[in-house]
């Protein structure tokens, strides 16, 4: 589905065609270029949309079906770029992940989302208004789109990181149900390293013009975007270092409170056993023991069994077991 088609001319929104053919007919005969805005198109929607700008069927194909890691590939005087958008559901704690696939042209670029997470309406109203950058051609799209993709990163490390906060409190404060979150939080990781790592290299190779063109200004801006994207990454990686000694931790006071649980049972099981020992010996059925006909015999019996319980229970009191 095609959710906005304009024409840029010198910087500005010069007018927003009818068709793809009038898009780009315009932006030839008016020197300018096009963004085309499409979102979780069919193949066959996409169809026109390939054919009419002469886009190779392998970056066609991944655009179309998506589930890609970020990349940049050159085909003929285009480039395809994937990148891996995300956003923080707090409610849920989890990261909603979308995809953004751009086709970079001389004169034109073709953005195809996925997912509610690949918004790209800021993107597009800050380049409006800054004509000067957009006056520089679709690689400025490309620049701003990777811009806000990078941007929207910080807020879903700042869940995370929160995440991980409340994790350490319930961890030191004796809940052990809480292996399951991190558990959980470690899977939102791992994904959100899967969309942020790979990109590093996408940045690395459009600043050095590997496979695009750039603009000298653009590259400049780039490594800024590049800057904040080591820094993501450099989080994320001690976010799955933290997470991995976190469960360390609990698994160790778990293990720890267990042992405290069994010194308990056995410091009772031996308390009982005392004076059921002096019972059991006093019950048996002979006739000829000291104690039968001794007057303080039953006294005796059941202040033995009192004294070894108590005795017990201060010996297991002063070794902590109790």
């Amino acid at each position: 589905m095609i959710v906005d088609n304009a024409i840029y001319v010198d910087g500005r929104r010069s007018e927003t065609p009818d068709s793809l053919e009038q898009a780009h007919e315009a932006c030839r005969e008016r020197d300018g270029f096009a963004w085309i805005g499409l979102y979780e198109p069919s193949e066959e929607e996409f169809e026109s949309v390939a054919g009419e700008f002469d886009l190779h069927e392998l970056a066609v194909e991944d655009a179309v079906t998506a589930h890609q890691r970020p990349k940049i590939e050159r085909y003929g005087d285009s480039v395809f770029v994937v990148l891996k958008s995300a956003r923080y559901i707090d409610e849920t704690e989890t990261v909603e992940f979308g995809e953004i696939h751009a086709f970079v042209g001389p004169d034109f670029i073709i953005t195809v989302r996925h997912g509610k997470a690949s918004e790209l309406h800021e993107a597009r109203e800050r380049l409006e208004n800054e004509p000067d950058l957009l006056r520089r051609g679709p690689s400025a799209v490309l620049y701003a789109i990777m811009d806000q993709v990078v941007d929207d990163y910080a807020p879903v490390s700042e869940g995370l990181e929160t995440d991980i906060d409340e994790i350490e409190a319930e961890v030191f404060g004796g809940n052990a149900a809480v292996s399951r979150r991190i558990y959980a939080l470690s899977r939102e990781v791992i994904g959100f390293r899967r969309a942020t790592h790979p990109l590093n290299g996408v940045l690395e190779r459009l600043i050095e013009g590997e496979v695009y063109d750039l603009d000298p200004e653009l590259q400049r801006y780039l490594r800024d975007v590049q800057d904040h994207a080591l820094r993501v990454t450099e989080q994320v990686e001690a976010f799955r270092e933290l997470l991995s000694n976190i469960l360390s931790v609990n698994l160790t006071l778990v293990g720890l409170n267990q042992n405290d649980e069994v010194k308990k049972i056995s410091a009772w099981a031996a308390i009982l056993f005392a004076p059921t020992l002096i019972a059991s010996v006093y019950g048996m059925n002979f006739e000829v023991m000291p104690e039968l006909s001794w007057m303080l015999g039953y006294p005796f019996a059941l202040a033995l069994m009192v004294l070894t319980t108590v005795l017990l229970h201060r010996i297991f009191k002063k070794a902590g077991w109790l």
